[in-house]
């Protein structure tokens, strides 16, 4: 059962078929390799690498002094350890809210 409705077409929609829809260019990205990323995640928050580097020189020691005998040193440079990681988490997570925030702006 048809109700009367009422079809309404202009004489510019009859007149011509509708463009061509254009597609629009796919973005290109440019494949960075590991030093290529390493060197601008570095250049963007320099300290998680600096933390990297300590927590791991401190644990290198601190199982050195292990190694000759010297457990009072040992203990001093795993709690060092667990500093310097707490740093670099703290840097981490600083980083990922500053680049946030930049984004947002």
């Amino acid at each position: 059962r048809q109700t009367g409705r009422a079809v309404v077409v202009t004489l510019a929609m009859a007149a011509e078929p509708p463009p061509p829809l254009e597609p629009y260019p796919l973005p290109t990205f440019h494949e960075e390799g590991f030093t290529e990323k390493f060197l601008r995640k570095t250049r963007e928050n320099p300290l998680v690498p600096l933390g990297c580097l300590c927590t791991v020189s401190i644990l290198a020691y601190g199982i050195i002094c292990f190694k000759k005998g010297n457990t009072r040193r040992s203990q001093l440079m795993m709690r060092a350890r667990v500093i310097a990681q707490g740093f670099t988490f703290a840097a981490l997570l600083g980083g990922m809210v500053a680049t946030a925030v930049k984004s947002r702006q």
